[in-house]
């Protein structure tokens, strides 16, 4: 009985596919239904867009909210793949199968790819008129995909995507990437007939030409059909690759450091009316103690450089829509997949520990016809415990890490860390792979001429990726499946965000977490959190977003009620009994 009440329940939530779709304020003509753009960005920090706070250059991502909404108070999944799953499925990152990376299976909840009791935005919209298009970073399937004979089956167009173009893999060179796909063949920057740039190829902008693309080929092909795109960019994850003429924009923008920074976003903020000037902001090294200050500059400048181009890219999105007469009924959704990371990729060892793993090994260019094998520079040989197999450049040139080495060009791989990451994040605690704020908020910006009336809104209501699968339906009129290809469906855990779209009223909600140990609980205003290690935080959001302020201690009935509800909720959704970690 309960699981038909479930079901009962989703189809009243859930678009109705014969009735005419109810949003308030729309005017539309009868059977019309909105083109639908969710484009995701990797690794950005929550205050990395200029209508967020940055004094990074995005202009159109800052128009659409200008004339759409602004969700402060939305979150995912911690990390890359399972923000992923849970976006594109409607579920919790466990019930899709990706508890933690798709690295290998480790059983139930955490089998490392999409599970087959899971779809995906692209079939729930099977039968419903749509044409379904997909670019950028897949992440969410198990094996070795630098192989052109690699299982297909969670590849995008089996799991229900017309059209593809992108990695299958989670990262790689931007000038060179692994795991280069045309819907379901496996290409090389070099010899793909269908997109040869006049300059040199860069992944941000191939994501984007091929997304402009898309939208034209469809309007002359499908002209009366409303299309799902999906767009996920893997800027700005590293290595940090720019363009050069993105990265001279910044020179010197960051020569003022840390503590200046992120002072001025919050400030910026605090105007916007995003953030209470009263949150603490998370402490951050000295800058006047930084060894090489120019050095560490320049990770901040190419950074710049990667979310700068992705707008631009973004600009060159809504510069087509608006040439096919589409732009007015398109829904466009920007978010990102978790908050700004602090790997010290190529930053922890001197350029010597790296260029070892040449020594004695003969470099020679790829073919055009040759794929890049290798997403790292280096690749570990757990048997013979040494790096083996360098990674090098199309041309043949090895790749440069390590300290002192400028970050941008393709001969090299680097991360940026901790300082700036928390710099990206403010005025929240922490970053990527972590269950404070810092590590699963993400702004969202809401654009739809047609749909969106409160112009330059801020909605405060707390939201989740899982949100994107029911919204879509409901837009879309179309019924989620309860069962496809034979496997039942779990139903989606999200709900709507249509009402929100032209209303501030609030609600309670309750979202769960855990990625490797890392967990959190946050039910209306209140909020638990711990580490692998640690024991319960206690945190009141609409007084201390920042996470600052322990409550735990104060309100320990109210605590240990929250860890017996995540507790609950853990078990209901995967995360338990979960694999021996």
């Amino acid at each position: 009985m309960k699981t038909i009440a479930i079901w009962c329940l989703m189809a009243c939530c859930a678009a109705v596919t014969n009735a005419e779709l109810p949003v308030s304020g729309t005017a539309k003509k009868p059977g019309e239904r909105p083109n639908i753009i969710i484009i995701l960005s990797d690794d950005v920090g929550y205050s990395d867009t200029g209508c967020f706070g940055s004094e990074i250059d995005t202009p159109n991502l800052d128009a659409l909210a200008e004339n759409g909404v602004r969700f402060t108070q939305f979150y995912n999944g911690m990390r890359c793949c399972p923000s992923r799953a849970s976006l594109i499925s409607g579920l919790y990152p466990h019930q899709a199968g990706i508890g933690r990376m798709t690295s290998y299976n480790q059983g139930h909840g955490y089998e490392a790819q999409l599970e087959t009791r899971a779809v995906t935005i692209a079939e729930a919209l099977s039968g419903s008129g749509y044409r379904k298009y997909m670019l950028g970073k897949w992440h969410l399937t198990l094996h070795d995909h630098n192989q052109p004979d690699s299982p297909k089956y969670n590849w995008p167009l089996q799991r229900g995507f017309d059209r593809f173009y992108g990695t299958i893999d989670g990262f790689g060179s931007y000038f060179d990437p692994a795991s280069l796909v045309r819907d379901n063949q496996m290409i090389s920057p070099r010899n793909d007939p269908d997109y040869q740039p006049s300059e040199a190829y860069y992944y941000t902008d191939a994501i984007s030409d091929n997304a402009v693309q898309f939208i034209a080929d469809h309007h002359r092909e499908y002209a009366d059909e409303p299309f799902f795109m999906y767009v996920a960019y893997s800027a700005a994850h590293w290595p940090l690759h720019a363009r050069e003429r993105d990265i001279d924009k910044y020179r010197g923008r960051y020569d003022r450091g840390y503590q200046a920074v992120q002072r001025e976003r919050f400030e910026r903020m605090q105007a916007m009316g995003l953030v209470d000037p009263d949150w603490t902001l998370p402490p951050i090294q000295d800058f006047s103690t930084v060894r090489d200050a120019p050095w560490e500059v320049s990770f901040m400048e190419v950074y710049a450089a990667m979310i700068d181009n992705m707008d631009q890219g973004v600009g060159r999105i809504v510069k087509e829509l608006k040439a096919t007469g589409d732009y007015n009924n398109t829904l466009i959704l920007y978010l990102q997949d978790n908050g700004a990371c602090h790997e010290p990729i190529g930053r922890d060892h001197l350029p010597a520990y790296y260029a070892k793993a040449y020594d004695g090994v003969e470099l020679r260019p790829l073919a055009d016809d040759e794929l890049q094998p290798y997403e790292w520079p280096l690749k570990w040989h757990e048997n013979a415990m040494q790096w083996i197999s360098p990674m090098v450049t199309r041309d043949g040139r090895p790749i440069r890490s390590g300290i002192g080495i400028t970050p941008g060009p393709e001969d090299t791989y680097m991360a940026y860390g901790l300082n700036w990451a928390l710099v990206c994040n403010t005025p929240l605690r922490r970053h990527k792979n972590n269950a404070h704020e810092g590590g699963i908020s993400t702004p969202l910006i809401a654009h739809w001429p047609g749909g969106i009336h409160s112009k330059g809104a801020v909605r405060k209501q707390p939201g989740h990726v899982i949100d994107l699968m029911p919204t879509v339906l409901e837009l879309a009129r179309a019924e989620y499946p309860r069962v496809y290809k034979g496997h039942d469906i779990l139903p989606f855990e999200g709900e709507s965000l249509v009402p929100a779209f032209n209303s501030d009223e609030l609600h309670e909600r309750t979202f769960v977490w855990e990625h490797e140990l890392k967990c959190a609980l946050r039910r209306g205003d209140w909020k638990i959190v711990k580490d692998p290690k640690g024991e319960w935080e206690l945190y009141a959001l609409d007084q201390d977003r920042s996470e600052s302020n322990d409550l735990s201690k104060k309100h320990p009935e109210l605590t240990a009620e929250m860890a017996a509800l995540w507790e609950k909720e853990a078990k209901r959704t995967y995360i338990l009994p979960g694999p021996i970690r």
